[in-house]
């Protein structure tokens, strides 16, 4: 699988929707932050759908959400 660049990476977070789970079919962006815990704790799935939720629940752990705005608006 190849590897997302930087710009890919952010914009995946607001345009990929998780593929399973209790909140399957929601944005990535919009997952609540105690079931990215949750993952942070059990560990993060392999490949790029980890990858994003890491990402994700290191901006919502630094309350950076408001960095995704311009690109949920596009």
């Amino acid at each position: 699988m190849q590897e997302l660049n930087p710009q890919q990476h952010f914009t995946s977070l607001v345009t990929m929707k998780m593929p399973y789970g209790k909140y399957k079919g929601r944005y990535l962006c919009d997952l609540p932050e105690y079931y990215l815990i949750w993952y942070h704790r059990k560990g993060f799935p392999d490949g790029t759908l980890g990858s994003l939720m890491a990402t994700m629940y290191e901006i919502k752990l630094n309350g950076l959400e408001y960095l995704l705005t311009p690109l949920k608006n596009k």
